[in-house]
């Protein structure tokens, strides 16, 4: 199938999974992760519809969103890989928004880039729910207290929380892993523009949906 078809069938998935949640339509916004694709690929999804392209390394991004400059006010890109502090600066001017903020070293030089500008750097934090040694973000157990260290930064906007599941064929653990995103989120106190859910990928996007994402990152099952 064409990248226009596959996003298209990527979309009635997504609804299917919130339909059965009991969730109104459009409450999922999806973030194409686009790291492999081609610019003619990228321009086929944003030409169906794809608004949100996420990137995970800046030295293949940053000469990417240059040469797709025609695509200016049509998409926003996301940050959605770890981010080493030394590349922040390059990070903050390419991305809209810096998502997998994992640490509060990097979060502090983010909030110092953002007062720099002039502008708050827009962020999601990290949280490593599934405990994996092998996957950033901040412990479970410590994700109430590093929110409320984020939110004093002055230079970043915390737009709400990610996280990943473990890399496992069983779809309970999966489950448990983006409910237990959301029962944290659910857990913090309220604020203001605290509302993103980001989790789940190509293999277990529909179960993040009916655990209560407000986005998905899908990258094959559109670009192949």
């Amino acid at each position: 199938m064409s990248v226009r078809e596959n996003l298209l069938r990527v979309r009635e998935r997504m609804e299917d999974a919130a339909r059965r949640a009991g969730r109104p339509e459009g409450s999922v916004t999806l973030n194409a992760v686009s790291k492999a694709a081609t610019l003619d690929a990228i321009r086929e999804a944003v030409d169906a519809g794809a608004r949100i392209l996420g990137e995970n390394r800046i030295q293949v991004a940053g000469p990417k969103i240059v040469e797709a400059s025609d695509l200016v006010g049509r998409v926003a890109w996301h940050m959605i890989g770890h981010l080493q502090r030394n590349k922040a600066r390059r990070a903050v001017e390419l991305f809209e928004r810096i998502e997998g903020v994992d640490r509060l070293s990097l979060a502090r030089r983010l909030s110092d880039l953002g007062e720099e500008r002039g502008a708050p750097v827009r962020i999601l934090a990290e949280i490593n729910v599934s405990g994996e040694e092998s996957k950033g973000g901040f412990p479970r157990a410590e994700a109430t207290e590093r929110v409320a260290e984020l939110r004093e930064l002055p230079g970043v906007r915390l737009e709400g929380l990610m996280t990943m599941a473990p890399y496992t064929e069983d779809d309970a653990a999966i489950r448990d892993c983006f409910r237990g995103l959301r029962e944290i989120r659910d857990a913090i106190p309220a604020a203001e523009g605290f509302t993103e859910l980001s989790m789940g990928m190509t293999n277990d996007f529909e179960i993040a949906v009916e655990e209560g994402a407000t986005m998905v990152r899908v990258g094959s099952a559109i670009f192949g």
